[in-house]
């Protein structure tokens, strides 16, 4: 822009000035001009075109610009490609099948059969009453030649492909594609689908189940053998590597439940249920750690019933019988103890009897005779 030669230099408005920048002055941010232009000021004589050098602007205004009301850049970041996890086989990572709407299928084997009908009614081959149902004119009856038989066999290939692909998928459920013993995809789609018939296809339960064991073998915190119930709730998560990757999903639980029981020291039965709640806890990371690689989601393992081996469940069981015999011993002892002491007490302190240590310990014998047969009685 051009000054007048009489008009005094005035300064440009500052726009935007805080603690976080600098000041920048207003012609700066809307410049045309990118290069620089010295040696074109405006004289101290005369007008001239304003052409300020270039700011260098620091690392307080190019790196901070909070309150400035600029808009900060994002770069659009690309997606990198998922990888498998170490140990897995790339070709079995769970991707998505084609699959196409049922109505499709239905359509291709109708026109299938529609071009099997027409073929027929071609060659002279389709009964009269089957012509004058479809209202078909009489035809020349040409017969089975070359031409006949290739649209039989376009016609059929074209139905069978047709009526041959159609599935239905099931909320709960996936079918899992191979070809040539190469996985080729999972189809999720629910309702009348169609799937190429060439490629052979496995149903799969995706939904979550539950599978109880029977008695396995385990041991305590004391070494002590025990037998073990476990409840697993577990699910299929991924169906590349659980349809593929084992054969029998209960038989791989089982040998994956026997390997952590190996490695949990279980409590004995009758010791409470938090113990069982800490050792369910345990189990299901175990398990789950080793059911993962193998597309198998593990949700809980609980113990359902804890008992004894055989070979030692009767002598456990006199055991424990002998544990609270003396238990139950020890308890009333203790109460016949203290209601003979509370009754020599309160009769010495009321002055009822006037007793010597002669007489205090015949008391105290009778006294204990006479309680423990009293409660013995009551026992019964």
């Amino acid at each position: 822009m051009e000054l007048p030669a009489d008009r005094p230099h005035r300064s440009f408005p500052r726009l935007i000035q805080n603690e976080a920048t600098t000041e920048i002055p207003f012609h700066l941010l809307f410049r045309d001009d990118p290069g620089p232009a010295a040696g074109h000021g405006a004289g101290s004589g005369g007008g001239g075109h304003l052409s300020p050098a270039p700011v260098a602007l620091g690392p307080a205004v190019v790196g901070s610009r909070r309150g400035t009301g600029e808009q900060p850049r994002f770069r659009r970041r690309v997606p990198s490609p998922a990888r498998p996890a170490p140990g897995v086989d790339a070709a079995l990572v769970e991707r998505p099948a084609r699959a196409l709407p049922g109505a499709a299928g239905v359509l291709a084997g109708a026109c299938g059969a529609a071009g099997c009908v027409l073929t027929s009614w071609w060659a002279g081959a389709l009964p009269p009453l089957a012509a004058q149902a479809l209202r078909l004119p009489q035809a020349a009856g040409t017969g089975l030649g070359l031409p006949q038989w290739a649209a039989y066999a376009g016609a059929g290939a074209l139905g069978l492909l047709g009526f041959g692909g159609l599935a239905r998928g099931r909320t709960g459920r996936a079918w899992v594609l191979g070809l040539f013993g190469r996985y080729r995809g999972t189809v999720w789609r629910t309702g009348l689908i169609w799937v190429n018939p060439l490629v052979p296809r496995r149903r799969i339960d995706v939904r979550l189940r539950h599978w109880r064991s029977d008695p396995l073998p385990a041991t305590d915190a004391d070494g002590i053998a025990l037998r073990v119930a476990v409840l697993v709730v577990w699910r299929v998560r991924d169906t590349a590597r659980a349809a593929l990757g084992i054969d029998d999903h209960e038989a791989y639980l089982r040998a994956c439940v026997e390997a952590a029981l190996a490695r949990v020291a279980l409590r004995a039965p009758g010791c409470g249920p938090g113990a069982a709640q800490a050792a369910g806890d345990a189990l299901t990371r175990l398990v789950a750690r080793e059911v993962g690689p193998v597309g198998l989601e593990v949700c809980a393992v609980r113990p359902a019933r804890i008992e004894y081996a055989p070979e030692i469940a009767e002598a456990m069981h006199r055991r424990a019988v002998a544990v609270l015999d003396a238990r139950e011993r020890a308890g009333a002892l203790t109460s016949v103890v203290d209601s003979v002491e509370d009754t020599v007490t309160r009769l010495a302190v009321r002055g009822l009897v006037d007793l010597d240590d002669g007489a205090r310990k015949v008391l105290v014998r009778d006294l204990t005779v006479a309680f423990c047969a009293g409660r013995r009685e009551t026992s019964r």
